[in-house]
């Protein structure tokens, strides 16, 4: 079938929850798709911050490959020998001792949500509520659009859960006065990746933990966008210098197959018990092969000293077009996780992108979103910017 007869397909049969760009893709390698009329992209955005190891890598196919001819899916009723494997691998690579499988980063934040309500059941003397900043996201549950900072994402879906606060991304001071004694965490992401990819104060993660730590209470980070990488170090944490108590994952951990995880310290994770939280497809074998293969491939392949080296290379090409291009208000960005802020709507110039050979996208409305593969090239940042750089100057 061609583009038009597979866009006509999935309208009929899909239920109208995206807007889809009237693209279909066919197969993808490394930095590039193909689509079904066999013309070439350059794919930055990688399924949002997902394949972090470019489109069908060979460690992670052959390792999905080989773990489907052995063993697809058994109970979390049994031990499982890959999600023990991946447990230690992620355990020993971070702050946790314990860790949960899942299968999305929403399943992630869910657990997490959980994990923080029974810790303060438990230890806290009934505390349950948690304070999350605006602007912020962390995903699409009932639970976890209420976490979510953004009106847009509730409307419709009240009355929505109880036991959340809100306060103002990179402001100590408000955010130490949302605290109230029936908080028992705060849950912050390092980096705001769907707002608007808003990078805090260098100190402001530290005086976050100095702030749970002052009031007895956890420190809950959502990953999901920074973690496996994106930023230059395995986990945005690191550059803060800091261990928090939860940390939640997903996108990047399978570079493409559904998994997520939460991770915790002893202390917090020993609340949860046989019955308290699960998840069929958590954990399966196929994801953690997918998972281990991530991981090693991050160890050998210097993938994080990429992610520095052409992270900055990046930002020095986009920031030599801010002078260029009146309409980018601001350049801003850690590792191969960018955004350009523009002083009008960003949608225009994604879908002018794509015309050009370009995948990117645009979120907080202004904010054109980078987040290419770790194993891009300074060729292939040199190709995206030259686009970038003739779609702005056509406006």
């Amino acid at each position: 079938m061609n583009k038009t007869e597979w866009i006509g397909l999935g309208e009929r049969y899909l239920m109208n929850t995206y807007r889809r760009a009237p693209v279909v893709f066919e197969r993808g390698e490394g930095v590039r798709l193909w689509d079904c009329d066999g013309r070439e992209y350059l794919d930055f955005l990688a399924g949002i911050a997902v394949c972090s190891l470019g489109h069908a890598h060979p460690r992670v196919v052959e390792a999905i490959r080989r773990q489907a001819g052995r063993l697809m899916h058994v109970s979390n009723l049994y031990q499982i020998e890959p999600q023990i494997l991946a447990a230690q691998a992620m355990c020993e690579r971070s702050f946790a001792d314990k860790i949960f499988f899942c299968n999305s980063g929403a399943e992630a934040n869910e657990a997490a949500i959980k994990l923080a309500r029974k810790y303060g059941h438990e230890r806290l003397g009934g505390r349950y509520e948690i304070v999350t900043m605006l602007n912020s996201f962390h995903g699409r549950t009932l639970a976890t659009i209420t976490a979510t900072g953004q009106t847009k994402f509730q409307a419709g879906f009240e009355p929505l859960p109880s036991g959340f606060r809100y306060a103002p991304y990179d402001d100590l001071k408000a955010l130490a006065d949302a605290v109230t004694d029936r908080t028992c965490a705060i849950l912050v992401e390092p980096i705001q990746g769907e707002g608007g990819i808003r990078i805090p104060a260098p100190t402001y993660l530290q005086e976050v933990r100095a702030l749970c730590d002052a009031r007895g209470i956890l420190l809950m980070l959502d990953e999901i966008q920074t973690g496996i990488g994106r930023t230059g170090t395995l986990f945005a944490y690191e550059q803060a210098g800091i261990r928090p108590d939860v940390m939640t994952l997903a996108k990047a951990l399978g570079n493409g197959f559904p998994v997520g995880a939460m991770l915790a310290t002893e202390e917090v994770a020993r609340v949860f018990e046989p019955g308290t939280h699960a998840s069929t497809f958590g954990g399966n074998p196929l994801a953690m092969a997918a998972v281990l293969s991530v991981l090693e491939a991050i160890d050998e392949e210097g993938l994080l000293e990429n992610c520095l080296e052409m992270g900055a290379y990046f930002l020095q090409r986009l920031n030599a077009l801010k002078r260029k291009h009146s309409l980018i208000r601001d350049i801003r960005g850690r590792g191969l996780l960018i955004g350009c802020e523009l002083d009008c709507e960003g949608a225009p110039y994604v879908s002018r992108c794509m015309q050009e050979g370009l995948l990117i996208n645009c979120t907080n409305a202004n904010v054109l979103r980078f987040a290419p593969p770790l194993v891009v090239t300074a060729g292939d940042i040199d190709r995206a910017v030259d686009i970038l750089d003739a779609v702005l100057g056509a406006s």
